[in-house]
């Protein structure tokens, strides 16, 4: 078996991190490496499976406390066992790290020295399975924020019996092999003394129920998957990669547990004129010669009007001039900037008469009038002097 990475390290972070450091860097990481984002990527479909499986051990306190405390063997019942002999525990010949996991090893203990432990009992709440889902949006609606309509196919609770998986007019009953706690208790008596192990009930599978009459219509699941049409609201400034949270819209909670949440993600089409960066916007103008030596009014667009903008005389090619509060305006009352880049634009195609006159312009404007041009041609006599 390989060696499994760290999950704190799988996630990048330090062993003891928050509950919020590790929801951060989850959806972070989840972000980059959604199979969505990387169609075809082995490697990052790896990755994304990796990143899943460390918040779900880390964002659940039970798990996280284990592997804190034992690593990998406190949460994979399967993780360092080996046969008769061999690595774990296997070899006391009751196979107690495959049986019922981590925890039959403190029942094996237990029974030894007359200690006790507290498990978790099966089948209580379970939160619901979290979602993720992409979403392309105009430049525009990102900016000025929108509503949209998001098609989503997911599991969801059988309306015919309400999740419960019984049939109308029947309900679970509590499993008389386990009394409704989902596990049996077997002991084995081996050289070493008597050995008690936990283990998920066979009756149940481990929920405590049992269906007499299962739904038709889910099998006796209590779900089923369909198609829903739900409306998300994006807020003003959002950017690439942005994720917005829907509470309760992901897979369905188990036994009375929460539902799971809905993170969408953010993709911006690029738009015909503008950049950005933040809240700041960039937009290259095109001017005409005479408009950068003698100065001119100019129109500016920006994403909700126009402009008028005066070019100084002498404005160089490359110049960016900045106008304050016309970038991008946030949710949260946050303005940026918009920065014109004017770049001089030389004309093409041109006729006897114009070739005159250019020609004749540039004999009346004389070596004095261009600056960098004879500073350039200085530092070329310098070095072949």
């Amino acid at each position: 078996m390989a060696e499994k990475r760290d999950l704190y390290e799988v996630l990048g972070l330090k062993k003891g991190a928050s509950e919020a450091e590790i929801k951060s860097a989850f959806r972070k990481l989840a972000v980059k490496y959604h199979p969505d984002k990387n169609k075809g990527d082995k490697n990052a479909e790896e990755k994304f499976k990796e990143i899943n499986e460390a918040y779900t051990i880390l964002s659940d306190s039970d798990k996280k406390k284990k592997y804190d405390m034992f690593g990998h063997a406190g949460v994979d019942p399967n993780y360092g066992a080996g046969g008769p002999g061999g690595a774990g525990f296997g070899g006391f010949g009751g196979g107690y790290a495959g049986a019922g996991g981590f925890e039959d090893i403190f029942d094996m203990f237990g029974g030894m020295f007359g200690g006790s432990t507290q498990r978790r009992t099966r089948g209580g709440p379970i939160k619901g399975r979290d979602l993720q889902k992409a979403m392309t949006i105009t430049f525009e609606e990102a900016a000025f924020g929108c509503k949209k309509q998001l098609k989503l196919t997911k599991v969801v609770k059988c309306k015919e019996c309400e999740g419960t998986g019984a049939e109308k007019g029947s309900a679970p009953k509590t499993c008389p092999s386990c009394g409704g706690t989902g596990e049996v208790r077997t002991v084995q008596r081996t050289p070493f003394g008597q050995f008690a192990s936990v283990g998920p009930c066979p009756e149940c599978s481990g929920t405590g129920k049992v269906i007499d009459k299962p739904c038709e219509a889910c099998e006796g699941t209590g779900r089923t998957r369909k198609t829903v049409t739900l409306t998300v609201d994006i807020p003003a400034g959002v950017d690439n990669d942005s994720v917005i949270s829907i509470r309760g819209q992901g897979e369905p909670g188990q036994n009375g547990g929460p539902d799971g949440n809905l993170y969408v993600v953010i993709s911006i089409k690029p738009h015909e004129l503008f950049k950005r960066n933040g809240l700041d916007l960039m937009l290259d103008i095109p001017i005409t010669f005479d408009q950068a030596a003698l100065g001119d009014e100019i129109v500016v667009p920006t994403l909700k009007e126009k402009v008028s903008y005066k070019v100084p005389a002498g404005t160089q090619h490359g110049t960016t001039f900045r106008l304050k509060g016309k970038g991008i305006q946030s949710a949260k009352g946050n303005t940026g900037d918009l920065y014109v880049k004017v770049g001089i634009e030389v004309p093409t195609k041109l006729n006897s008469a114009q070739k005159k006159a250019i020609t004749e312009m540039g004999k009346a404007l004389g070596p004095e009038s261009y600056t960098k041009k004879n500073t350039f041609g200085d530092h070329i006599k310098k070095m072949f002097k």
